[in-house]
């Protein structure tokens, strides 16, 4: 069920002890890049990063170079799409982990548009941390799935946009094994 627009989401003020490790941990390029080549081992060859993330805003970069680009000299969808996807998982991570109990979570939709080639580091940021914390509170206390879709604008340094991704992520509390 997606979060209806009139509702006013809020992400919380204040993270569980867990999830503030979570989010101190992969704001070190160290340990974030560890855990990249690990979990994410294409989106750490193509120099994936992530910049910042909180409750509100995550901000995910892919730099411009002969790992991330295309032939038509920009950088490749692909790459793109990883950073956008980044912006806004993070912040499903997160949420997750603020949680306190186990949960599974799908991107069950992606659409993306494309403004103009990306010939220098794109830069992709999700303002929606309060739609994810919501749809989290709300199947934990339901035990049902949740959908929402959350947005990353992918910009050059110069301000201009590149690229637009809108993916729609699902969320469902697991079951307890017995």
């Amino acid at each position: 069920m997606e979060t209806p627009a009139s509702q006013s989401p809020t992400a919380p003020t204040a993270l569980s002890p867990s999830a503030e490790l979570l989010r101190h941990r992969i704001r070190y390029p160290f340990a974030f890049a560890t855990w990249s080549l690990l979990k994410l081992p294409s989106a750490w060859f193509t120099g994936v990063r992530l910049v910042s993330v909180d409750t509100q805003r995550c901000v995910a970069a892919v730099p411009y170079g002969w790992r991330s680009q295309n032939p038509f000299r920009s950088t490749y969808f692909a790459a793109q799409a990883m950073a956008a996807e980044m912006s806004t998982g993070a912040l499903g991570m997160l949420a997750l982990e603020d949680a306190g109990v186990p949960f599974s979570i799908l991107i069950v939709d992606m659409q993306a548009s494309f403004g103009k080639k990306a010939t220098s580091t794109a830069t992709f940021v999700c303002e929606q941390g309060a739609v994810v914390f919501d749809a989290v509170r709300e199947a934990k206390a339901t035990g049902e799935s949740r959908t929402f879709t959350l947005h990353s604008v992918g910009t050059l340094a110069d301000g201009s946009e590149v690229s637009r991704f809108s993916f729609t992520w699902s969320v469902k509390p697991r079951r307890a094994r017995s």
